[in-house]
C-alpha cells in the first residue's frame, strides 16, 4: 500500500483545493467545511502471518505548502472477535505490528485513537487468496515493452466475480561498463595477469512502482487469464540481461476494488469541476466518537500468494542504447604514460604489445574504478538465493 501514498495525497489535494475547467473563466472552488478539511487518511492491509504496515497522514488542499506527515501519537492495534489484540508500534514512517496466523472465522479490524478521536475498520473475515499459475513476459512487437502477464489459479469461488491487488518486487542483474584481468604492475613495467580485481556482475532490487487491481467479471469461469498486471520498457537496464519479478497476489473484497477505482478516477481527472470531494470515497473505516470523515479502506487477508519469475534478454527485442568508449586510450604507450595513468587512479584494460614486430608499438586502453566495479552502478555482488546457479542459466 505504502507505493499509493504519493497518489493519494495528490488526488486529496485535487480533491480538496481550486478546481478549474478549461475554458471556463471564472474558477470553481470546492466548498470544503470544516469537518472535510485535515481528514486522517488510513492505508494499510491485515495481513496474515506477517508484518502489518498503516500509514496515518492528513489530507491537505491543494494551494497549502505544507507537506503532509505522518499522524504522530496515533494509538494503533488490530482487534479480533474472540479479544485477541495487536499492538502496532510507531516505526520511522508507519505503525506497524507482527501478526500470526489469522484465523478465517474470526472478524478483525483496525482500531486508531488519535488527536482526541477514535476510529475504527467495519469487521472483517479474513479472505483467503488463490495461488498464482503462472506469469510470463510478452512482447508484441519488436519496438513494443515487454507485458508481464498473470494467471491466478482457479478459482476458490467460480460462481460469482472475484477481486484481486498485485503488486511486486523486482531484481535484475547488471555488469560494469568494462571489465578487465590485466593489471599494471609498476615494479615489473608490464602488465601481469590479475583475475576478480573488480567485481563486474552484480544486482539491483526495487519495489514495483504500482500496485495493479482487478475483477474476473469479463472472463470465463471467473478465471482470470494473462492480465496484463505491468511492463517493462525494451530500452530499460532492468532487462538488459537476466530479470526477475517477484509478484504477490491478493484477493480483495468488491468494496475495496471499488475504493481503488474511485480513487484511481479522481487522481485521473486532475481536479477537475466534477472530481468527488474526498468525502465522497467508499471508504470502511469509521470515527465512532464525531462525525468526522475518515479517507482509506482497510482490507483484511487470510494469505497472500508469492510467485517468482524469470525473463532472460535473449527471448526478447531489447535496444541497448549505443555507448561511446569512455576509456583512455594510448596508440603508443610509454612506460611513463602507464605510470601517470596508475598515479591517476587510472586501470589497465588493454594491453596490445607488438614492440617486436618492425614499426610495431604497444597500444594500452585505461578505465576508473567507477566503470570497472560494478558497485559504483548502485548494485551489491552477493548473488541473491532465488538466482539460478549458472548451470541453469
Amino acid at each position: 500500500m505504502m507505493q499509493l501514498s504519493k497518489t493519494l495525497c495528490f488526488v486529496l489535494c485535487l480533491m480538496a483545493g481550486v478546481c478549474t475547467l478549461s475554458g471556463c473563466i471564472e474558477e470553481y472552488e470546492a466548498d470544503l467545511s470544516a469537518e472535510d478539511s485535515d481528514l486522517l487518511v488510513v492505508e494499510g492491509t491485515i495481513c496474515s502471518a506477517e508484518l502489518n504496515k498503516f500509514y496515518l497522514s492528513r489530507s491537505q488542499t491543494i494551494n497549502s505548502s505544507y507537506t503532509p506527515q505522518m499522524e504522530m501519537g496515533a494509538s494503533v492495534s488490530v482487534r479480533g472477535s474472540d479479544g485477541s489484540e495487536y499492538k502496532a508500534q510507531l516505526t520511522d514512517d508507519c505503525y506497524s505490528c507482527w501478526i500470526g496466523l489469522l484465523d478465517p472465522d474470526i472478524e478483525y479490524w483496525l482500531h486508531i485513537e488519535t488527536n482526541g478521536e477514535v476510529y475504527e475498520s467495519d469487521p472483517q473475515r479474513p479472505l483467503p487468496t488463490e495461488g498464482i499459475a503462472d506469469v510470463c513476459g510478452v512482447q508484441n512487437s519488436s519496438e513494443n515493452s515487454i507485458d508481464v502477464l498473470i494467471t491466478p489459479d482457479v478459482p476458490f469461488q467460480s460462481d460469482k466475480p472475484n477481486f484481486y491487488s498485485w503488486s511486486y518486487d523486482e531484481t535484475w542483474e547488471v555488469y560494469a561498463d568494462y571489465t578487465t584481468r590485466l593489471f599494471f604492475d609498476t615494479e615489473l613495467e608490464k602488465a601481469v595477469y590479475k583475475p576478480d580485481q573488480f567485481p563486474e556482475r552484480g544486482w539491483k532490487d526495487a519495489a514495483g512502482s504500482t500496485i495493479t487491481f482487478g475483477t474476473s467479471q469479463s472472463y470465463d469461469g471467473q478465471h482470470i487469464q494473462r492480465l496484463k498486471i505491468y511492463d517493462i520498457d525494451y530500452d530499460n537496464e532492468r532487462i538488459f540481461h537476466k530479470y526477475s519479478g517477484l509478484v504477490h497476489q491478493r484477493a480483495i473484497t468488491k468494496a475495496e476494488y471499488e475504493y481503488e477505482l474511485a480513487l484511481q478516477q479522481a487522481g485521473s481527472e486532475m481536479g477537475g469541476l466534477f472530481t468527488p470531494l474526498p468525502t465522497a470515497l467508499p471508504t470502511n473505516i469509521r470515527c465512532l466518537t464525531s462525525h468526522k470523515h475518515v479517507i482509506g479502506y482497510v482490507g483484511c487477508s487470510l494469505n497472500t500468494s508469492d510467485y517468482r519469475f524469470f525473463l532472460n534478454a535473449s527471448d526478447f527485442s531489447i535496444h541497448r542504447p549505443p555507448k561511446k568508449d569512455e576509456r583512455t586510450w594510448f596508440e603508443d604507450t610509454s612506460i611513463a604514460d602507464c605510470l601517470q595513468m596508475v598515479e591517476e587512479g587510472k586501470y589497465l584494460c588493454e594491453w596490445q604489445d607488438k614492440r617486436m614486430e618492425p614499426g610495431g608499438k604497444l597500444k594500452t586502453a585505461w578505465a576508473t574504478v567507477y566503470q570497472l566495479d560494478v558497485r559504483y552502478k548502485g548494485a551489491y555482488i552477493q548473488k541473491p538465493d532465488f538466482w539460478p546457479s549458472e548451470e541453469d542459466e
